[in-house]
C-alpha cells in the first residue's frame, strides 16, 4: 500500500478519535474507549474504500451492508461517516440531544444498516442478509463488527454455525479483540481463548492481525469478495481499548471513562501527537 495514502488514512483516525472525545465530552455520554480501539478498522472500512456505497443513494442495492453489532463502539463511526458526507456536521454537535439524530447506540444511521443496543444480535442479521443476498444472487458483501466480550453471547454462536452451515463466504465478521468486556479482561469474566479455533471448529475462515495496522487491516480484505473459499470470513483484530489516551488504554474501568479535567486536557494533547 503507499505510505501516502497510510498517512492520509492514519490522519483520518487521529482526526476521528479526536472529534468523537469532543463529542462525548459535550454530552457526558459515550464509550470512548470501546469506539477508540476500532477506529482504524473503521477508517479503512469507510474511508479507505473496502466497502462500496454510494452516499446520494443510501438505498442502492448494490450497497455492501455493514452492522454496528459493537454497539458501545457506534459513536466512533459518526466523525467517519459525518466526513463522507452522509450527514452534516451539525448533527456531530447535537450527539445524544434533543433533536440530534446521534444517539449512543445509533438508530437510523445513513450509512449503516443496523446498530445494536443489546449486544449479540449483528451476526444473526449479517448472516440473513448474506443468505438473501445469496438467494437473490445479488453481489453485495455483508460485514458485521463484533465486540469480544459480546462473543459471550449465545446468539453469536447460533449465527456462526448458521454461516458455516450455508457457505456464507459473502458474509465477514470482524472480532475486535481488544480484551476488555464492560469491567475486567474477557479472559478474567470468562475464558475466550482458544477464539481462533472456536470459529475454525463452526465453519469459519479465520484471519488473525493486528487492528491498528492499516497494512494488515487491508491485507486481510484483499481479495475478499473473489475468494476461492466457500466459508465465511472472521478477521480477529487484535486491539487496545481505548488506544491514544494513556487514562483510558487496557484499563478495564476504561469502558464507562470520559476524561475531565486536567485527565482530558492531557489526553486533548496525547491526540494530537
Amino acid at each position: 500500500m503507499p505510505v501516502d495514502k497510510i498517512d492520509k488514512l492514519q490522519t483520518k483516525a487521529r482526526l476521528s478519535r479526536q472529534e468523537v472525545l469532543e463529542m462525548c465530552t459535550r454530552a457526558g455520554e459515550g464509550r470512548v474507549a470501546s469506539a477508540f480501539s476500532c477506529t482504524e478498522i473503521l477508517v479503512a472500512l469507510f474511508q479507505g474504500g473496502i466497502l462500496r456505497f454510494d452516499t446520494k443513494n443510501l438505498q442502492w442495492e448494490g450497497r455492501d451492508r455493514f452492522i454496528m453489532s459493537k454497539s458501545p463502539g457506534a459513536v466512533g463511526l459518526y466523525p467517519i461517516l459525518c466526513d463522507l458526507g452522509f450527514f452534516s456536521s451539525t448533527e456531530l454537535d447535537k450527539y445524544c440531544q434533543s433533536g440530534g439524530i446521534l444517539g449512543p447506540y445509533g438508530d437510523n444511521i445513513p450509512g449503516v444498516e443496523a446498530v445494536w443496543g443489546s449486544l449479540g444480535h449483528g451476526l444473526g442479521v449479517g448472516a440473513g442478509l448474506a443468505l438473501a443476498a445469496k438467494m437473490d444472487k445479488k453481489k453485495y458483501m455483508t460485514v458485521v463488527m463484533l465486540g469480544d466480550g459480546e462473543c459471550y453471547e449465545g446468539s453469536i454462536w447460533e449465527a456462526a454455525m448458521f454461516a458455516g452451515h450455508h457457505q456464507l463466504d459473502n458474509l465477514v465478521g470482524i472480532v475486535d479483540r481488544n480484551g476488555i468486556c464492560t469491567i475486567d479482561f474477557t479472559e478474567n469474566c470468562l475464558r475466550l481463548e482458544p477464539l481462533e479455533s472456536k470459529w475454525r471448529d463452526f465453519g469459519w475462515e479465520v484471519v488473525t492481525i493486528d487492528g491498528h495496522s492499516f497494512e494488515e487491516i487491508f491485507a486481510a480484505f484483499k481479495n475478499f469478495r473473489t475468494r476461492k473459499s466457500k466459508k465465511p470470513l472472521m478477521i480477529i483484530a487484535n486491539t487496545v481499548k481505548g488506544k491514544g489516551i494513556s487514562l483510558l488504554e487496557n484499563n478495564p474501568m476504561g469502558h464507562i471513562l470520559i476524561p475531565s479535567g486536567e485527565q482530558l486536557a492531557k489526553a486533548r494533547e496525547e491526540l494530537r501527537q
